[in-house]
């Protein structure tokens, strides 16, 4: 496994073959294991105690980027196993989440694992632990995961009190053109290009953000709020662009500003079959290019699932301490 780095791009961990073949058969051990079901508390803690066993230089590479994303914000690790053999056609119903223990069900649970713990939000396609991230006909025009024009950048679930802390895309099946990205940004990227002016109206807590639509419907918003917060000179950020209102002006001069920055410095991602992209939601926003689906069964597509690194924080939200956030 080799990893590479820079200020300019996301860090990067490739699979070797070897390490591919012991991943593909940890993953496949998890999928075939009687009665497997990802919602099943019995089957997450199965993974809790065989991510172990995953190759050396992807725990390494991976618990780094725990401790410290770098100054992206995000990783991307190439050449996962995800079982493209038997891959079925590209759902396309609205909601639609991976209920069975697939190879790439178990990869990425596992590397969320390695992360911290797994989890999902009930109120969002039903609590599933692996979601599928695919175009839905008629939800073109959605800013969600359904939709396939521009996705505006987001930190994800920025409404909710207990968001994720990383963010994990693994892709199965690539759009027909191989154009649509992954964009980020991270606010470690646009700090020293803000004004100060800007700067110390988005610490100020004078914006209020609404749930995205896969939430369903909700009244209001978040009480007002930062978009900075913490240290200063590292702070996190948790804002999203097309859900996040100012309640003053110069906040709106503020978001403006940061917006444009985040357009400035965005970087794009095209992923393919085995690729997984890690966000750290904490300090990154990320968002998707446009394409053009055609809902064929061979449209783009792929699993998501979100990582708490400290799930504690939230036992309140959770029923018989599991995984699904109320």
């Amino acid at each position: 496994m080799t990893t590479t780095a820079s200020d300019a791009q996301p860090g990067v961990l490739t699979t070797g073959a070897d390490d591919r073949l012991l991943t593909e058969r940890l993953a496949g051990w998890l999928a075939d294991r009687p009665g497997a079901a990802v919602d099943d508390p019995a089957w997450l803690a199965a993974v809790r105690r065989a991510w172990p066993e995953l190759p050396a230089g992807l725990i390494t590479g991976l618990r780094e980027f725990r401790r410290d994303s770098g100054p992206t914000g995000t990783l991307l690790i190439r050449g996962l196993p995800v079982g493209e053999e038997g891959l079925p056609p590209t759902p396309s119903r609205p909601g639609s989440v991976q209920r069975e223990a697939t190879v790439s069900a178990a990869v990425l649970t596992l590397v969320a694992s390695c992360l911290g713990d797994p989890g999902a939000f009930r109120a969002e396609k039903s609590g599933a632990i692996v979601q599928d991230v695919v175009p839905v006909p008629g939800k073109e025009e959605d800013q969600s995961n359904a939709g396939s024009v521009l996705l505006s950048f987001h930190t994800e679930n920025a409404f909710h009190p207990h968001r994720p802390d990383f963010v994990l895309l693994l892709c199965l099946r690539a759009d027909h053109e191989q154009v649509a990205e992954l964009r980020t940004t991270c606010v470690r990227q646009v700090l020293p290009l803000l004004t100060e002016e800007s700067r110390e109206a988005l610490f100020r807590a004078e914006f209020v953000t609404a749930p995205p639509p896969s939430f369903g419907a909700h009244d209001g918003g978040t009480e007002p709020r930062a978009v900075l917060y913490g240290a200063a000179e590292d702070p996190d950020l948790c804002v999203d662009l097309a859900a996040t209102e100012p309640l003053t002006e110069r906040g709106r001069a503020a978001l403006d500003e940061l917006g444009g920055l985040f357009e400035r410095r965005a970087q794009g991602l095209r992923l393919l079959p085995g690729d997984l992209a890690i966000v750290d939601n904490r300090v990154t926003v990320h968002g998707r290019s446009s394409f053009r689906p055609r809902y064929d069964g061979l449209d783009r597509w792929l699993q998501r699932t979100f990582v708490f690194t400290d799930l504690r924080r939230s036992r309140g939200c959770r029923r018989d301490d599991g995984h699904v956030l109320d």
